[in-house]
C-alpha cells in the first residue's frame, strides 16, 4: 500500500477533479490524504479521505464555509469581468496571481511540515501557481493541469485567458505583449523567491508553475484538444475527461416531471455568484417550453427559479449531465470535460480565467455556441437552445465522443500512472 497526497487548488474544481482520481486509488486499497484548507475541513473527511489541514492567510475573525475567499474575491471584482479579456490582463488576472502566489508563501513551512509528517510515496497537486515545499522535498510528484491546456503554452496555441481563435492569429502578439507587460515582473519576482527557498527556478517568463519531473497530466478531451508546433515532453499524458463517481443519484422525473426537453444551467460554484447574471438566465429560460435544472450556488437563497425550473445550492452534477439535452455553462474546464464525456451539446457563457478559452475552443469546433455573457440578447440565448438541439449531425458527433471517453475513463488511467510513480518513483513516461 502507497500513501499518496494530493494536494489541490481550494475551490471545488480541482477538488472534485483530484477526488475522481483519488477515489480509484482508495478502492486499490492506497492510503489516500488530502492536504486542504481549514474551511474545507471535513469535506473530504465524508467522502472517506483522510485530511491535513494548513492556511494560504491568515484566519479570518469570522467563521469560513469552503472555498469563501474566492466567492469573495470573485464577487468583488465581478465588474472587471465584463472587459475584455486583454484589460483584464491588469484588472483581474494580477492581483488573483498575487493573490495565490501569497498563499504559496503563507503556506510553504507548513506545507513541509504535512509532507515530513506524512512521508508519501507520492504527490499529486493540481494548482496553478508552484509550491516551492514540494519540489523542495525531494518527493516524486505529479502536476495535474485541470485547465485549458492553453496553459501549457506552444506557438500554435492561442494566448491563455484571451478567448481568441485558433484560425485567426492578428490579435495573438497584442495579447501576448500585454501579456508580458503586465504579468512579466511578477512571474520574475515570484521565480526569485522560489530559488531563494530551495526550489527551482520557474520554466519561462510566462509560467507560475513548472511541469513536474516525474509525471504530468492534462485534462482535455482530445477531439477538442489543440495541435501543437513542440510536442509535450514524454511526462505529459492526456486525460480525455476525468468524472468523479462519490456523488448521489439524481430522480429528474422526481423534480421536473414531464415531456419538454431537458437543459442544465449552471456557471459553477464561483461565477454563479453574479446573480445579476444568474437571474437574467434564468427569466429568459422561463420563458421557453423547456424543463430546466439550475445549480443555483452560492447566492441560492437570492434566485427566484420559475414553473419549469428545479433547483439547489449543490448538485449532483455528473448524475444529471447523462440525463439532459443540453447544459448552459460558464466553461469550467470540468464541466466542459463532462460534457464531452456524457456527450452533451453546450451554450456557453464565459466569465474569467480559462472559461474564455473553453468557450472558444468548443464554437470553434462546432460543439457548442458561444455567447457575449454580459451583453447576449433573449434571442440569441433562445435562437441557440434550439440550433443546438436541433442539430442531429452534433449529436451523431457528441455520442461518438462520448463512446470514445466512457471506454477509457481518465481517472482510471491517472489512477495507472500515479500508481507507477509511488512504486517506480522514477519519471513516467
Amino acid at each position: 500500500m502507497a500513501t499518496i497526497v494530493f494536494f489541490p487548488e481550494g475551490a471545488f474544481g480541482p477538488t472534485n477533479n483530484c477526488v475522481g482520481i483519488g477515489s480509484v486509488l482508495r478502492e486499490r486499497g492506497h492510503r489516500v490524504v488530502f492536504v486542504v484548507e481549514e474551511s474545507f475541513a471535513g469535506a473530504l473527511e465524508a467522502k472517506g479521505f483522510e485530511e491535513a489541514l494548513m492556511r494560504l492567510a491568515p484566519p479570518p475573525q469570522e467563521p469560513e464555509v469552503p472555498g469563501q475567499f474566492w466567492k469573495d474575491f470573485i464577487r468583488d471584482t465581478g465588474p472587471e469581468f465584463r472587459r475584455p479579456t486583454i484589460e483584464q490582463l491588469e484588472s483581474f488576472l494580477r492581483p488573483t496571481w498575487q493573490a495565490l502566489i501569497d498563499g504559496s508563501i503563507y503556506v510553504n513551512d507548513r506545507l513541509g511540515d504535512i509532507l515530513d509528517e506524512l512521508h508519501p510515496d507520492a504527490i499529486v497537486e493540481d494548482n496553478v501557481v508552484a509550491f516551492g515545499a514540494i519540489a523542495a522535498s525531494g518527493r516524486p510528484w505529479a502536476r495535474i493541469a485541470s485547465c485549458n491546456p492553453a496553459e501549457i503554452k506552444d506557438p500554435a496555441v492561442p494566448p491563455v485567458f484571451g478567448g481568441l481563435p485558433v484560425g485567426d492569429r492578428r490579435a495573438w502578439a497584442d495579447f501576448w505583449a500585454e501579456y508580458d507587460r503586465v504579468l512579466g515582473p511578477q512571474v520574475a519576482e515570484f521565480d526569485a523567491w522560489l530559488r531563494a527557498h530551495g526550489a527551482p527556478g520557474l520554466p519561462g517568463s510566462r509560467d507560475y508553475m513548472w511541469e513536474s519531473p516525474y509525471l504530468n497530466l492534462y485534462l482535455f478531451p482530445g477531439a477538442a484538444d489543440y495541435e501543437r508546433e513542440v510536442p509535450l515532453a514524454p511526462t505529459w499524458h492526456r486525460l480525455d475527461s476525468s468524472v468523479r463517481t462519490t456523488e448521489g443519484p439524481f430522480d429528474v422525473d422526481l423534480h421536473l416531471p414531464g415531456e419538454g426537453k431537458l437543459i442544465y444551467l449552471s456557471l459553477g460554484s464561483l461565477a454563479s455568484a453574479d446573480v445579476e447574471l444568474m437571474q437574467r438566465l434564468i427569466d429568459v429560460l422561463a420563458k421557453t417550453d423547456h424543463r430546466v435544472i439550475v445549480s443555483k450556488g452560492p447566492q441560492h437563497e437570492l434566485l427566484n427559479l420559475a414553473d419549469n425550473m428545479y433547483g439547489e445550492e449543490f448538485l449532483p452534477q455528473p448524475s444529471i449531465l447523462p440525463q439532459v439535452d443540453l447544459v448552459i455553462t460558464h466553461g469550467g474546464n470540468n464541466t466542459v470535460t463532462e460534457c464531452f464525456h456524457f456527450g452533451k451539446p453546450m451554450v456557453v457563457l464565459p466569465v474569467f480565467w480559462d472559461q474564455y478559452d473553453n468557450a472558444q475552443r468548443v464554437h470553434e469546433l462546432g460543439f457548442g455556441v458561444r455567447l457575449p455573457t454580459y451583453s447576449f440578447e433573449q434571442s440569441e440565448l433562445t435562437g441557440a437552445i434550439e440550433l443546438l438541439l436541433a442539430d442531429e449531425s452534433l449529436r451523431a458527433r457528441l455520442s461518438a465522443v462520448s463512446a470514445e471517453l466512457q471506454a477509457a475513463p481518465g481517472n482510471v488511467r491517472a489512477t495507472d500512472l500515479v500508481e507507477r510513480l509511488a512504486v517506480e518513483k522514477a519519471p513516467v513516461t
